[in-house]
């Protein structure tokens, strides 16, 4: 059989593994004498992680000016407010340790300290959308949530809230971090929503990942052990409070893995949905990811059964039902069925809210379609109707 052709944008260098948080000084000195360090408001810096860094950057002659972010996803002003506060000084790196939020605002911050510009002529979809030409500082990206995989892409996405609000994303291939550090053990201080929320994250990316009608046989292969390594620990994980350190392993690793495919392949309807919600509404991206997923996943299979579209996404869908039913021998249509429990036993035993929990109430239906993200639409194995979608919203309601 032949292989279509296909390509793989830029990836960070990684160092995986327990333990690894200590190699981040002397990579960051291999940069220069000053960095920016951003983390979230106090979950990091109350860890003893935070004070061993500190004395190690002293040592090693690094000057850090440290800024912590606010709680919640990052706008357009937070970022622009920080690097006109950071424009007389010379940033030599700049070092994300955090969440998705800390590493996509890190992310920005990185592009435009030496660049002359607002971040909003840069995002899609607003503004003048201008052509990013750099260069950026170095970013090193350190998470410590394992679910939005933004230390292996090029988006910095920032959100404007409100019902005229949006979410969009600043994007290049110079803002891929230079290096990303991933330590399991920095899991260990998620709250238990945390997990739950970007844990499901990690499974939304590597399901649309896989179901990309641009996944190609690099990334299925991330995707399907991303999806293995989520099958049991996502729950030891979040029953365990963070303390399964095999179940940080396997989450931490199904994260970068996560990121890895979606920077290759796109993602699908639960992204394409989770942008507007996401603005529209204070729904944390990892939850809103979480609670339409299952759904989502119905709905689509569903759709490709009775409009007879695309058999090798159902074939897909069926291989991660054998993979996360953990039974090879599974005819397809029993297959897709333990696909549909899967995820819907997920939902349901992480606790996971709903959308009208946020607020979000039938008659937002037609505003919220009409600003669905076009760039993961595109890349769903089909193309949703404005009826599908609305049924979609309505099991999540």
């Amino acid at each position: 059989m032949s292989i279509a052709a296909f390509s793989i944008a830029r990836l960070p260098r990684i160092e995986f593994g327990a333990a690894s948080i200590n190699k981040l000084t002397p990579i960051a000195r291999s940069y220069g004498s000053h960095a920016l360090v951003l983390t979230g408001h106090q979950s990091f810096v109350q860890t003893k992680h935070w004070a061993q860094l500190q004395a190690e950057f002293e040592k090693s002659g690094i000057h850090i000016t440290h800024i912590k972010r606010s709680a919640g996803e990052p706008t357009p002003e937070q970022v622009d407010e920080k690097v006109t506060a950071l424009s007389g000084e010379h940033i030599d790196v700049v070092i994300g340790i955090g969440g998705g939020s800390v590493l996509d605002e890190a992310k920005a911050i990185a592009g435009l300290l030496r660049v002359d510009h607002s971040v909003m002529d840069y995002l899609e979809g607003v503004g003048p959308q201008l052509s990013y030409k750099g260069p950026s500082t170095p970013f090193i990206a350190v998470p410590t949530t394992a679910g939005t995989g933004s230390e292996a892409t090029k988006n910095a996405v920032l959100s404007q809230h409100g019902k005229t609000g949006f979410k969009k994303s600043f994007r290049d291939d110079q803002l891929v971090a230079q290096w990303a550090i991933i330590d399991p053990d920095l899991l260990a201080t998620c709250p238990k929503s945390v997990l739950a929320g970007n844990g499901m994250d990690a499974v939304t990316q590597l399901l649309e990942s896989y179901l990309s009608t641009k996944a190609n046989p690099f990334t299925d292969g991330l995707a399907l052990q991303g999806l293995e390594a989520t099958k049991h620990s996502l729950q030891q994980l979040y029953d365990s409070d963070g303390e399964h350190a095999g179940a940080r392993e396997n989450m931490a690793l199904a994260s970068l893995l996560s990121g890895i495919c979606l920077a290759q392949t796109g993602l699908g309807s639960v992204h394409g949905l989770a942008s507007p919600l996401g603005a529209f509404f204070p729904i944390p991206h990892g939850i809103c990811c979480g609670v339409l997923v299952a759904a989502a996943t119905k709905i689509n299979m569903t759709a490709l059964r009775s409009r007879g579209e695309n058999a090798e996404a159902l074939k897909k869908y069926a291989r991660v039902g054998r993979l996360l039913g953990g039974d090879q021998n599974l005819a397809q249509e029993y297959a897709l069925a333990r696909l549909d429990d899967a995820l819907a036993k997920w939902t349901r035993e992480l606790k996971l809210p709903r959308l009208s929990d946020y607020g979000v109430v039938r008659e937002d239906f037609p505003h919220i379609i009409e600003n669905i993200s076009p760039s993961s639409m595109k890349t769903n194995p089909l193309a949703l109707k404005d009826r599908e979608i609305t049924q979609l919203l309505e099991i999540c309601l």
